[in-house]
């Protein structure tokens, strides 16, 4: 089995028609699904939140059949991930994709999980301080961190959490509040 560094890649990726956007609809679905598991679980394990749609990206490329993804099977695969809510453009010329390994739902429920877990029942906090605080070290919260535009992804999960009533957003001169209702 071939690996892209300790990741071990599935069997379709080296058989080069996995490389061509497939005509047949049944083959193509079937196609899409394994790109789109394959993309999340790469993401999820190497912590990668974005793909820039014309820059390398290890996945596209299989140099040991000699195969890339065209720009269409790309932006295919993507699409398919923004259609069940897993990616989002992160431009409006959709070059830049976020690629939500979690749902934005499942990261938001992740943040009550800390808030609760930590005691921060009914206070506020900055979403810096959720990224980087020690209590985050380690946790799903704090991936972001390596790549500071990722901070968009917290921005989003909390988002989520104001029409549940969980959180409330606090803005000051300078920065960012999240305030938690504590009526999980």
């Amino acid at each position: 089995m071939q690996k892209l560094g300790e990741f071990k890649l599935p069997h379709f990726f080296n058989y080069p028609p996995y490389f061509t956007l497939q005509p047949v609809r049944d083959t193509r679905e079937k196609q899409v699904q394994l790109w789109k598991e394959l993309i999340l679980d790469y993401c999820r394990t190497q912590k990668i939140f974005t793909i820039i749609l014309d820059e390398e990206f290890p996945l596209f490329t299989n140099p040991v059949i000699d195969r890339s993804l065209s720009h269409e099977a790309r932006e295919a695969f993507l699409s398919a991930l923004i259609s069940e809510g897993r990616a989002e453009w992160m431009d409006k010329g959709h070059k830049k994709c976020l690629v939500l390994w979690l749902r934005i739902q499942d990261w938001a429920d992740c943040i009550l999980r800390f808030v609760k877990d930590n005691g921060l029942e009914d206070s506020v906090m900055t979403i810096e301080e959720i990224r980087t605080g020690i209590e985050s070290r380690g946790t799903v919260l704090s991936y972001p961190i390596q790549h500071a535009e990722e901070g968009y992804i917290l921005d989003l999960k909390t988002s989520a959490l104001m029409p549940r009533g969980e959180a409330y957003p606090k803005q000051d001169y300078n920065s960012s509040f999240m305030g938690w209702t504590g009526t999980y």
